[in-house]
């Protein structure tokens, strides 16, 4: 029977002896015994009573068993929910209801809290710790392995992601089969990855990023990966000798470089660093590539697409640009409020269509109709440009944008300003409620180690070459910016922070 996603990424290991799994300790899981784990999944979701369509939402601890699951999940049929292992009980009560997931699996730390959740949910709550131990895989041990895939189609409904939900409820994103293999094997091949590759997996696996990104690829391409439970510089280090390619977010490449064991030699033999989830500092391009000779590539995607774009892996890979739209997938920059295509090199809404793109949001049929257009094309939310080159450059999101006194302001442009900033490490700049202009500009900064920068000097600095309505009315010094936990700025709690800034001193 067809199963487009199995076929492709999980029956190949059937007969695979070599590793596909290095564990921290240095265990070896071969592609075949992780197929057995997957098989035992499968089997236990079906003895369960869950059929294919059937959600089954997921918050347990990054681990081999961990990605069984997903592997068992897309062998049953049964749709895929990972979530955030952050959520506290109430966030994970609306995923359950939302979703009318009939399982939840989650570590034995939670399960207390989790229990009378699951329980008003009508959801079944089993347990799987990070060492493969928990009520679930006592089950597992007890049925037998599924011996063949559920008949699935490339249509069919795959996995089901929630988006982070800073305004509003979150929405469910559904991913297809199509979706999810397409995006690998476009990917497989722009950044040549084959059976020799070892990916240092140190992401996590709630997350598109980690989960459809790198393993997938793996799995697709017939490499191995080294999995790592979380970011650890001494792990990735230490590992980084066995490794041909490394996906990380910025907070990787900051602390690697900021680590003197990080050198040239380490990396002679890597092949390929990505960088992707949040923006990486053209700063950061310069230093890396000065250390180890490589040149870091960015590509831009998003929970309800995965992958639009990449810098090329053979070209230049151009610092503050996200590359090219990636074979199949088209870009295209629209006037937010008419919806009509832009001339090169204005600045609009991004939209993307292709295979990748999503199927809607879950159950909420208005949302889809709003940002999922009748020709395919998906409405972003995030501000960018096209160059005269094709290079694709993100702005920043449409609900960043800050309208003070009736002009557009983009904040990416003047972050990028005070980056530069003599003692700054980093900058947010966000729009908070003025009683003259609507919305005033306030910069926030991050100063390097040691540092104290002289705020009233970048400021008359940035008024030389910035449009005085684009400069900030004042700036604030932070020690960190809040981040989720892919490294992205949450500028709606900097919003929530400062929101008094200006009215309080009018």
């Amino acid at each position: 029977m067809p199963n487009p996603l199995y076929d492709a990424l999980f029956a190949p290991l059937i007969e695979r002896r070599s590793a596909l799994v290095i564990l921290p300790d240095g265990t070896e899981i071969s592609g075949d015994a992780f197929h057995a784990m997957c098989a035992r999944v499968a089997g236990a979701l079906a003895a369960l009573g869950l059929q294919p369509g059937d959600r089954m939402a997921v918050q347990v601890e990054k681990s081999a068993d961990a990605l069984a699951l997903y592997g068992g999940a897309v062998m049953a049929g049964v749709v895929f929910l990972p979530l955030n292992t952050a959520y506290t009980p109430d966030e994970v009560a609306y995923f359950l209801s939302d979703a009318g997931a009939k399982l939840l699996l989650a570590d034995s730390a939670k399960a207390a809290a989790l229990a009378p959740v699951a329980d008003r949910c009508g959801a079944r709550l089993m347990v799987l710790n990070a060492d493969g131990r928990g009520s679930f895989a006592d089950f597992c041990a007890t049925v037998e392995p599924m011996r063949a895939p559920a008949d699935r189609a490339e249509g069919d409904l795959a996995a089901l992601l929630y988006t982070s939900g800073t305004t509003g409820r979150s929405k469910g994103a559904m991913l297809s089969q199509k979706n999810l293999l397409s995006n690998a094997e476009v990917l497989t091949r722009a950044w040549r990855f084959t059976a020799q590759d070892v990916l240092l997996h140190a992401l996590p696996i709630f997350h598109t990023h980690g989960l459809f990104v790198a393993t997938n690829i793996v799995l697709l391409a017939g490499g191995a990966m080294i999995l790592l439970p979380k970011l650890d510089i001494d792990a990735l280090i230490r590992w980084m000798p066995r490794a041909t390619s490394l996906m990380g977010v910025p907070t990787f490449y900051t602390r690697l470089l900021d680590d003197a064991r990080f050198t040239r030699d380490l990396v002679a033999h890597m092949r390929l660093f990505t960088s992707g989830s949040a923006p990486l500092l053209a700063e950061t391009h310069v230093a890396f590539e000065a250390r180890t000779g490589h040149r870091i590539l960015e590509r831009y995607g998003m929970t309800e697409t995965n992958m639009n774009t990449s810098n090329p892996y053979d070209g230049e890979r151009r610092a503050g640009t996200v590359g090219f739209p990636l074979p199949g997938v088209e870009v295209k920059v629209t006037d937010p409020e008419t919806g009509a295509t832009l001339p090169q090199g204005e600045i609009g809404i991004l939209e993307v269509r292709g295979d990748n793109v999503f199927m809607g949001y879950w159950q909420m049929p208005e949302k889809t109709a709003a940002e999922l257009r009748a020709d395919g094309f998906f409405i972003t939310g995030d501000l960018g440009r096209i160059d005269d080159d094709g290079y694709v450059t993100i702005v920043g999101r449409q609900k960043d944008l800050i309208i003070a006194g009736g002009y557009n302001i983009y904040p990416k442009e003047i972050e990028l300003e005070l980056d530069e900033a003599e003692g700054v490490k980093e900058s947010a700049v966000i729009g908070v409620p003025h009683p003259d202009l609507g919305e005033g500009v306030l910069g926030v900064i991050v100063p390097l180690p040691g540092a104290r920068p002289d705020t009233a000097a970048i400021l008359a600095d940035l008024g030389t070459r910035l449009a005085r309505f684009k400069v900030p009315r004042a700036l604030v010094v932070l020690p960190d910016l809040p981040r989720n936990t892919m490294g992205k700025v949450q500028k709606n709690l900097l919003r929530d922070q400062f929101r008094d800034w200006f009215t309080s001193r009018a």
